[in-house]
């Protein structure tokens, strides 16, 4: 018998990788490739085996140490005619000097293998990724993540277990194979239920009865948006704050820059000067340019604004994102936001045309109508409604004016903004659309 040191074996470009679980104890026995720690990178999770079998004297690492190749994991004991691949002797600190090269080589070979055969496992084994959703500019960072292991994601798949319904129990909240049989005892002994106590089912009629019907299939822009606005519906307090905006000087000013827009290839809508006067409230208020962490303890306040544009298509809502705003002039916006209207009209927009939204904007001015009540995109933390702009009579202290009056709803998410910062800032973007050279300061 001997002692002989397992190590961390190459894991990459990594300098230093954290242990997420140790699968062994002082004691046990272990065969040769049977997986011992899994380590996690940015990238990915991977289990290390043990290159021999045999008996474990010492461990000498815990859950949340970080190591990086030829690290001590654990003191084995081994028979000595065990396969040992690429460990030295305890007694031996290096490589015995005249160990042939091929079999030097041979074992560094091996424990590439071994790593690159870890490493693989998760992309055989993980979860299939959520659709994404065209309505959510961020729509996967607004759906539960869980972190566990590839054997414990295997373990789940083959009882059949989400493990996004399932509570982790381990380091930073990770999912062990107890947390996954725990789970599935709790579903085993839970008592029947026929409806969702919370949300009462709608009943089913058969509307047959009353005539004829035709049943027409929703479009799968339709099916996918109209979960998200579920989920956000049910999921986050919904405020709205009305307010008007007189533009008449706004609306001249866009009529006498339109023809030199136009010679530009550019339609100077009103839309680009909301962008603009959206954006220096959100710097004014960037509460509302955040989203809340997943634990809901934390906002995560972004520095960067990236406005998302509901547009109508012929399949449904689409909201591509415009990217960096505050960056942008009116004639570069007006460009950009036609451009990638034109594509999500067409069906022609890409993922990352849908992503990174930090507020959105659903304007029905070229419809018609006046205050409605959007309804939050998670995970962003509000939404404005633009309506139809229109002549009124508005009141100076001395007489009625015609003003032309542009109806704005915002809603947001009443565990970030309260009343009163919701109404501070419709109240700044209406200052700002009333004298459009104020978003220059």
């Amino acid at each position: 018998m001997e002692l002989i040191e397992i190590k961390v074996p190459d894991v990459g470009d990594f300098d230093e990788v954290e242990i997420i679980e140790v699968l062994i104890a002082e004691g046990d026995s272990v065969d040769v490739n049977q997986d011992i720690i899994t380590l996690e990178s940015d990238k990915a999770a991977m289990e290390i085996p043990s290159p021999t079998a045999g008996v474990i004297k010492e461990l000498k690492v815990a859950v949340g140490d970080k190591v990086k190749e030829g690290d001590v994991i654990a003191i084995a004991e081994v028979s000595a005619d065990a396969s040992v691949t690429s460990k030295a002797p305890v007694e031996e600190v290096a490589e015995p000097t005249t160990a042939p090269k091929a079999a030097v080589s041979a074992g560094k070979s091996i424990a590439a293998a071994i790593v690159a055969d870890a490493m693989a496992k998760p992309k055989t084994v993980a979860e299939p990724e959520p659709e994404l959703v065209p309505f959510a500019p961020d729509s996967k960072s607004a759906i539960k993540q869980a972190h566990a292991s590839p054997s414990v994601r295997q373990f789940a798949r083959e009882l059949g277990v989400t493990l996004a319904n399932v509570t982790g129990s381990g380091v930073k909240g990770r999912i062990t194979k107890g947390d996954v049989q725990n789970f599935v005892k709790q579903k085993v002994n839970a008592p029947e239920t026929t409806a969702t106590a919370a949300i009462p089912a709608v009943p089913v009629i058969n509307f047959e009865k009353f005539g004829d019907i035709e049943n027409v299939e929703l479009s799968r822009i339709k099916k996918i948006s109209g979960k998200h606005l579920h989920a956000c519906w049910l999921n986050i307090p919904h405020v709205t704050q009305f307010d008007e905006a007189d533009i008449t000087e706004l609306e001249q000013f866009r009529k006498e820059n339109k023809e030199a827009a136009a010679k530009q290839g550019v339609n100077l809508t009103p839309l680009v000067f909301i962008m603009k006067a959206v954006v220096a409230s959100l710097k004014k208020f960037p509460e509302l340019n955040s989203s809340l962490s997943e634990d809901k303890e934390h906002l995560i306040m972004k520095t960067y604004y990236n406005i998302g544009v509901a547009v109508d298509t012929p399949n449904g809502l689409m909201v591509p994102v415009i990217k960096d705003v505050d960056k942008k002039g009116f004639l570069e916006l007006a460009g950009e936001l036609g451009e990638i209207s034109g594509r999500a009209r067409e069906g022609a927009l890409t993922a990352k045309d849908l992503q990174g939204g930090t507020f959105s904007i659903s304007s029905l001015g070229g419809i018609g109508g006046s205050f409605f009540t959007p309804i939050v995109n998670a995970p962003e933390v509000a939404i404005l409604g633009v309506g139809r702009h229109k002549m009124q009579p508005v009141w100076n202290g001395k007489e009625f004016e015609p003003k032309l009056m542009l109806p704005l709803s915002v809603s947001y998410d009443h565990r970030v903004v309260d009343g009163a910062l919701g109404a501070r800032f419709v109240t700044h973007v209406n200052h700002m659309l009333t004298d459009i050279r104020k978003v220059l300061l």
